[in-house]
C-alpha cells in the first residue's frame, strides 16, 4: 500500500477483474498479536488525535500482521510503513486511520479504493461496514490481496487489478473514495464517480517531495470543496491515463 507522514511509497496501474469473497470473517485465529495492536491504537492513533471510534475499533480487530508478508510479521504494528514486495509498501498505521477517519465512513457505505496494496485498508473499510471496490496495479499483489482478504473472511471486498485513474464506472456513484498514491491532480474521472454529499481523500503535489493530504467534499449541487490536512508523502500516481494528463500539463507549461 503506501504512506507516511512527510515520506513513504506506492504506485498502480492496469489489468485484470478479481473478486475477494468468502463466507465467515475469522481474524482472531492464532492471534499473538492482540496486545501489539491494542497498544498501536491506543499510542499512535488515539494518542495523535483520531477519534473517530469506529476507526479505532476496526483497527483494534483487523489483524495487520496476516496482511504483511512473512519476514516483516514482527514488525506489523510498529510506527511505519513496511515493505510488502514488488517495490511496494504497507502505509503507517496512523495514515491508514487518519484517511478513514476524514473520509467518515458509515456502515452501508460504497467506498472505492485506489491502490489495494497489502489489502489493510480494505479490511479496514470492511471491519466498519464498508461495501469495498479496491483497484491494484500490481496484479500479484491484487491476487495475494484478493486471496488473504477471503482467508479472513471479508465478504464485503472486491479487488480489480487496473488503471485506478479511471475508477470503477461501473459500480459509481460511490460515498467514499481513498486514493493511496500521489497525484499531481486531482482525477477528473474519480470526481465524476464520487456522489453528491460523497468524500475524497487523496494525496496530492507537483512532486514526491511536495505532497499534501487533501479532503474533497462534493456538494448536492456537485461543486467540491477542498482542503488540505497535511503534508505527506507518497509515490506517484501511474496509468496510462495519469500519465498522458501529465505529459500534457507539462507540455503546456513548457
Amino acid at each position: 500500500m503506501i504512506g507516511v507522514v512527510g515520506g513513504s511509497w506506492f504506485s498502480f496501474v492496469g489489468g485484470l477483474l478479481m473478486m475477494a469473497s468468502c463466507g465467515t470473517r475469522d481474524v482472531s485465529s492464532g492471534d499473538d498479536f492482540a496486545g501489539a495492536r491494542a497498544a498501536m491504537v491506543a499510542e499512535q492513533l488515539a494518542g495523535r488525535g483520531v477519534r473517530d471510534e469506529s476507526v479505532l475499533a476496526a483497527m483494534r480487530v483487523v489483524p495487520r500482521h496476516r496482511l504483511v508478508p512473512d519476514d516483516v510479521r514482527s514488525y506489523a504494528y510498529a510506527d511505519s510503513p513496511l515493505p510488502i514486495g514488488w517495490g511496494q509498501t504497507i502505509s503507517q498505521p496512523y495514515i491508514v486511520a487518519l484517511m478513514t477517519e476524514l473520509a467518515r465512513v458509515t456502515k452501508g457505505a460504497r467506498v472505492l479504493e485506489v491502490g489495494t496494496g497489502s489489502g489493510y485498508q480494505a479490511a479496514v473499510l470492511a471491519e466498519m461496514g464498508a461495501r469495498v471496490f479496491s483497484i491494484e496495479i500490481v496484479e500479484p499483489l491484487a491476487l495475494r490481496a484478493q486471496a488473504d482478504l477471503a482467508g479472513l473472511g471479508y465478504s464485503h471486498v472486491s479487488v480489480r487489478a487496473g488503471d485506478g485513474y479511471l475508477g470503477w464506472p461501473e459500480e459509481a456513484p460511490f460515498d467514499v473514495i481513498l486514493v493511496t498514491a500521489g497525484a499531481t491532480h486531482v482525477p477528473q474521472p474519480l470526481l465524476d464517480q464520487l456522489k453528491p454529499g460523497g468524500r475524497m481523500v487523496i494525496p496530492v503535489g507537483e512532486t514526491a517531495e511536495v505532497q499534501a493530504l487533501r479532503l474533497i467534499v462534493k456538494s448536492a449541487e456537485g461543486d467540491m470543496e477542498e482542503r488540505d490536512v497535511l503534508p505527506v508523502r507518497f509515490v506517484p500516481l501511474t496509468g496510462e491515463r495519469a500519465e498522458r494528463k501529465n505529459e500534457a500539463q507539462d507540455a503546456t507549461e513548457k
